[in-house]
């Protein structure tokens, strides 16, 4: 690390949010039009695998395709072995010891300058979003607007850890408490916020003093290679982390269940978190811990619209947050809970608001929504769709979307009993399924009637509706009168109950805690 690098960093001024871009300004509308013709110019390139700062050629290729263009390949990324693998955990577990040593105001500030390098980048990286996972203008720019938010919030929440509140004083001793780094962190961040969720647990667990080796997606592996770009450039220590491209059985059972391992930061599919836990509990041949999990593992999202609410916010909160980045957001509404009231009401403005949706090639800003992720999520969204016009009365889309793309129309279903298929499973795709509730005590009885706990939203005016929503509705992050996706760091801290995950609340004062761990001592003086 260079001396400059090194030099402890004052507190820096209060955390804010990262502003999202406005597309209607020539100037961004135009540095966004350079962005993607320079990322396209650049894709197809092959990667190298990243093992404690030593670049590795397998010659097994894992391609990386545009979700709106199927035969464009993003980027060929070298797949790791399992000896590979099980190599960068024991380079982590090797290096831990000097990077856990420095200073928690000089990972502090390596971390702001991360979020200054990604501000620099911004609208390349909201290209390479555009162009990997399929995400529209704004969509990309939101993504790597909360990946800066997640730099510039616990690069604070370190330097506020660093000098914990005192403790009670017992007579004759010095008494105190201070948080040390847990080791070697394993991060398998997700595909559909690829940047932004890979930032944050990386970021959280890096500048907490540990080291960590993150397996990202396999249909998003170019965003990753750009971030361990901005890792190094910031001034992270080559040795302090490793990007293992590979599949979860060749390489991600190998970083999990070695030994060496102290922890897991995980979000994706409940099946997959659960496994990872599974495996994780049972300890190993020279391991001297209990493993940590922290995972968030998607959700089956409701909003509930009650009768004394504005028929048409509510219309437009739900569509917003059914159908954007085509419904693939762990808090995205899949089940519109509507009081019978107004249900007809707002099931006919509804199929009109989302009859006007445009879908089509994510890299063209007039289009609302763009591709799915890839083939199979297609295959699986449409195979619900048929299942829920068995299930229900089918009111807009239904159907694949034109397009040589993995497009999907946005597809509603009303008359949904809460005991169907497409009111109880995660879908992860542009559906939502409409029921009808008698009044709100049933609504929010079939808001609760599911296994996952993750978001969920109520629309109304009335203040005692609104406090007993409070109480009763269970899910980690309510949102009342607003929209169920869109959380902010520092603002909602995010995560779920019950199989949603383990409630861990990213962009959250508690987050970071989740990366180290306590300890006391007593010193007698007198």
């Amino acid at each position: 690390m260079s001396s400059s690098i090194a030099e402890p960093v004052k507190a820096p001024a209060a955390f804010v949010n990262e502003p999202v871009a406005d597309f209607s300004k020539p100037s961004n509308r135009e540095a966004m039009e350079r962005a993607l013709r320079e990322v396209h110019s650049q894709l197809g390139r092959e990667y190298d695998l990243l093992i404690a700062g030593r670049h590795e050629r397998t010659g097994d290729l894992l391609k990386s395709l545009n979700p709106s263009k199927p035969s464009e390949i993003v980027g060929s990324h070298n797949k790791a072995t399992a000896a590979l693998a099980k190599e960068a955990v024991e380079a982590a577990h090797a290096y831990y010891p000097q990077w856990g040593a420095v200073p928690p105001e000089t990972r502090a500030q390596i971390l702001l300058r991360a979020a200054a390098l990604f501000r620099e980048r911004k609208f390349e990286f909201d290209a390479w979003l555009v162009y990997e996972a399929g995400k529209t203008w704004p969509e990309a720019d939101a993504d790597v607007s909360e990946a800066i938010d997640f730099c510039e919030y616990y690069a604070r929440q370190m330097l506020r850890l660093a000098k914990p509140d005192p403790l009670v004083q017992l007579p004759g001793e010095k008494d105190e408490l201070f948080y040390l780094p847990l080791g070697v962190g394993v991060i398998v961040p997700p595909w559909n916020f690829p940047l932004a969720i890979m930032v944050g647990m990386t970021t959280a667990a890096l500048v907490a003093g540990n080291t960590v080796v993150i397996k990202p997606s396999s249909d998003t592996p170019t965003i990753a290679a750009k971030f361990a770009e901005v890792l190094l450039d910031a001034g992270f220590p080559p040795q302090s982390f490793s990007m293992l491209v590979g599949s979860g059985s060749v390489v991600g059972d190998v970083i999990v269940e070695h030994p060496l391992t102290r922890f897991i930061a995980f979000t994706g599919s409940k099946e997959v978190g659960l496994r990872i836990n599974e495996l994780a509990a049972k300890p190993r041949k020279g391991q001297l811990w209990i493993k940590r999990v922290v995972a968030e593992m998607g959700g089956k999202d409701a909003i509930v619209v009650d009768k004394e609410t504005d028929v048409d916010v509510a219309v437009k909160g739900v569509m917003w947050s059914a159908f954007g980045y085509q419904g693939q957001k762990c808090s995205a509404c899949s089940r519109a809970i509507v009081d019978a009231a107004i249900y007809d009401e707002f099931v006919d403005k509804l199929r009109t608001q989302v009859a006007a949706l445009k879908v089509g090639p994510s890299d063209d800003s007039g289009n609302y929504m763009g591709p799915v992720i890839n083939e199979g999520a297609m295959k699986s969204i449409l195979d619900y769709v048929e299942i829920g016009k068995q299930e229900g009365r089918l009111v807009a889309g239904g159907s694949r979307a034109p397009g040589d793309g993995y497009f999907v129309q946005p597809t509603v279903i009303a008359d949904i009993d809460s005991k169907a298929r497409i009111f109880q499973e995660e879908i992860f795709g542009p559906v939502l399924a409409v029921a009808k509730a008698r009044d709100f005590d049933h609504a929010l009885e079939l808001a609760n009637d599911s296994e996952y706990g993750l978001t969920g939203a109520v629309y109304t005016d009335n203040r005692e509706k609104i406090r007993q929503a409070r109480e009763q509705f269970f899910v980690g992050n309510l949102y009342i009168n607003r929209k169920c996706t869109g959380a902010m760091v520092g603002a909602h801290p995010f995560g779920g109950f019950n199989m949603s995950g383990t409630d861990s609340k990213a962009g959250g004062p508690d987050y970071l805690l989740q990366f180290l761990q306590a300890k006391s001592i007593a010193e007698k003086i007198s």
